[in-house]
């Protein structure tokens, strides 16, 4: 516990405490705890003994007030006391509840700057002036609390008629929730790769053949007659396309394992013992 003490509730929602010196303080975290956004019935201060009144002189009705507020919230036992005690010495404890993860750090930077108390450099001062930790404060005996109050303090009351002692127990109940422990994408992108083939290319050529001849026309000649020759040229060149085909194909696919995880914990539950001195034989 050091300027804080911060539980954290079902459903990812916490609650602050943070403990002040005097009520100015107190009230103006108070008052910018509401200015962001908190609700005003989510925000409670509770006020400890007044000012130069005697722990002692207080009133019970008074002191059991705060002790039972501080035997409704939870934290550990230690912190109980030191909040108890801070109370008896007429401190304010502010209690901030339901905040949202968003909500939980504004809530911090807000107690903080309005002069939050350092509850552990505070409790280690009381134990040098001589005041016993492991034992409550002295408004919570003057109030009926040897012990702080939860729901498990081990009490030694008598009991008056139809008064009655609850058995109170405890459940373990195991649940399943979902973490995330990574994420696989798969993400396709075009790539240009420069590739080079080789191929044969044939080329023809059309050339003239001149040649000097001296001889007679011939009877199979057509002499003076009209005539025409022609050859086309041809040559290669190359041709290129491309085929898209699929090569392999990508998925994703969930493979589900079940474990079985032992939780290990601890039930609580009320024991009641009964001593019964009455005489046997007047029965």
């Amino acid at each position: 516990m050091s300027d804080f003490s911060t539980t954290t509730t079902e459903g990812a929602a916490a609650t602050l405490t943070a403990f002040f010196d005097n009520r100015t303080d107190a009230e103006r975290a108070i008052e910018r705890l509401h200015g962001s956004g908190v609700s005003e019935h989510n925000v409670r201060m509770t006020e400890g003994a007044q000012e130069g009144a005697s722990v002692a002189s207080a009133p019970a009705s008074k002191d059991k007030g705060f002790f039972e507020a501080l035997g409704a919230m939870f934290f550990p036992d230690e912190d109980r006391t030191t909040y108890a005690e801070g109370l008896s010495r007429g401190g304010y404890l502010v209690t901030v509840s339901g905040l949202s993860a968003d909500q939980h750090e504004t809530a911090l930077d807000i107690l903080n700057d309005e002069g939050t108390v350092d509850l552990d450099a505070r409790a280690a001062t009381w134990r040098a002036e001589g005041w016993d930790s492991s034992r409550p404060a002295a408004g919570a005996m003057a109030a009926g609390f040897g012990e702080a109050t939860t729901g498990f303090a081990e009490r030694d009351q008598t009991l008056g008629e139809g008064e009655t002692i609850s058995v109170v127990e405890e459940k373990l109940r195991v649940g399943k929730r979902d973490i995330s422990h990574g994420r696989v994408r798969v993400r396709s992108y075009v790539r240009e790769e420069p590739v080079s083939a080789d191929v044969d290319l044939r080329e023809e050529r059309v050339e003239i053949e001149r040649r000097l001849v001296d001889r007679a026309v011939a009877a199979g000649d057509d002499a003076f007659t009209e005539r025409s020759i022609e050859a086309e040229e041809f040559r290669e060149e190359a041709a290129v396309s491309k085929e898209a085909r699929v090569v392999e194909e990508i998925g994703l696919r969930r493979d589900t394992e079940t474990r079985r995880e032992t939780v290990t914990d601890t039930e609580r539950r009320t024991e009641v013992e009964i001593e019964d001195d009455r005489d046997v034989n007047r029965r």
